[in-house]
C-alpha cells in the first residue's frame, strides 16, 4: 500500500515532487530492507500481547481469529486487525541535531540535508509497511518517536522535523549507549550524523548496537568544504561545538587536512566492515535523492 503524503499543511522535508521520485525507488528499497532483515529473529507471537496498529481488508488465507466483527457489523465487509508485531522491520532513524550539524557552505546545512534524507527514508519504510521511528539528539536525546508502520506516523515524523534546529554540542557515544540499552527488539538503526567526536568513544557505542543484535546503517554526512577544504584566504576558523578558534592559511594546511579527513573516514569504514555495518559517506552538495538512489542500487547489487 502506498503511504500517501500527509494532507495540508505542506512539509518542508517531503514535497509532492519528491514523493514522485521516491515512488520509483519502492521495489529497490524493499529488496534492500529484506537484505537487512534476512537473518533477524522472527517473533513467535501471532498478534497477541502487542499493540494494535490498523485494519486491512481480509484476503483468503488470513487467520479468522483476527477478523474484526465489530467493523463487519457496521460495514458488512471483512477486515483483519493488524498489530505492530506483524511489521516486517522496525527502523530507528537517529538524526544528529548537534551544533556542528548546523554548518553549511552551500544551499543546505548538514542538518537540513540529513532531515531531507530522514523524510525520504521514513516515506520509503512506511510505504512498504515497515515501521519507521525518529530519534533526534545533540548532548542528549531530545525526541524519540517509536517505530510505527501506520500512515499517520509519516506526518508525526515530518512535523517533528519541521522546525528542527542545530542545538548543543554532541554527546554521540552516551546517546548511542543509552539507545542500545533501551531498544529491546531487534531493529535497523540508521545513523545520520557527521560523527564529530572522539572515534575511540563513538566506535564502541556503535558496536553496542551490534552487541544487541541490531543491524546498523551509517550515513556519514559532510559538507563539501569539509571534504575538500577549498578555502583560499587566510582566515580564523571556529569549532561550532566548542567555540575554539584557530587562525590559519588554508592553502598551507589543505594537504594535511585532507589526509586527516580521509583517515577519519577510513577508520569508520574499516570498523563498519569488521562489524558488518553499512557505511556511506555523503556530500551535501550532491542531491540527497541521487545519493539515496546510488546507495540503494549499490546495496541491491551487493545483496543479490
Amino acid at each position: 500500500m502506498m503511504a500517501n503524503l500527509p494532507n495540508q499543511p505542506s512539509f518542508k522535508y517531503l514535497e509532492p515532487e519528491t514523493v514522485a521520485k521516491l515512488s520509483n525507488l519502492g521495489l529497490v528499497s524493499r529488496l534492500v530492507v529484506e537484505g537487512f532483515i534476512s537473518g533477524m529473529h522472527r517473533s513467535p507471537h501471532k498478534g497477541f500481547s502487542v499493540e494494535f496498529a490498523e485494519h486491512r481488508q481480509y484476503v483468503a488465507g488470513d487467520d479468522l481469529r483476527y477478523l474484526d466483527w465489530t467493523v463487519y457489523a457496521r460495514t458488512d465487509h471483512f477486515f483483519i486487525k493488524q498489530y505492530e508485531e506483524e511489521t516486517n522491520v522496525k527502523a530507528y532513524i537517529l538524526l544528529d541535531k548537534s551544533a556542528s550539524m548546523g554548518f553549511g557552505s552551500g544551499a543546505v546545512t548538514k542538518l537540513e540535508y540529513s532531515s531531507y534524507l530522514a523524510a525520504a527514508l521514513s516515506y520509503l519504510m512506511i510505504q512498504q509497511r515497515d515501521g519507521a521511528g525518529l530519534v533526534t539528539f545533540d548532548s542528549k536525546i531530545r525526541r524519540l518517536l517509536p517505530p510505527r508502520s501506520r500512515p499517520t506516523q509519516l506526518r508525526a515524523i515530518l512535523e517533528e522535523m519541521e522546525g528542527i534546529e542545530a542545538g548543543e554540542p554532541s554527546n554521540i557515544s552516551q546517546t548511542f549507549h543509552d539507545l542500545a540499552e533501551n531498544i529491546k527488539r531487534r531493529a535497523l538503526i540508521i545513523v545520520l550524523s557527521d560523527l564529530l567526536g572522539d572515534p575511540a568513544e563513538i566506535l564502541p557505542a556503535l558496536q553496542h548496537f551490534r552487541h544487541k543484535k541490531h543491524e546498523v546503517l551509517i550515513f556519514h554526512i559532510f559538507d563539501k568544504q569539509e571534504l575538500e577544504f577549498e578555502y583560499q584566504d587566510y582566515a580564523t576558523f571556529e569549532d561550532m561545538e566548542t567555540g575554539r578558534q584557530l587562525p590559519l592559511d588554508p592553502a598551507f594546511f589543505r594537504r594535511t587536512y585532507i589526509e586527516r579527513i580521509q583517515a577519519f573516514q577510513s577508520r569508520y569504514r574499516k570498523f563498519a566492515s569488521e562489524q558488518r555495518m553499512d557505511y556511506v559517506v555523503l556530500d551535501t552538495s550532491v542531491p540527497y535523492d541521487r545519493s539515496l538512489m546510488a546507495y540503494l542500487s549499490r546495496r541491491k547489487r551487493m545483496s543479490g
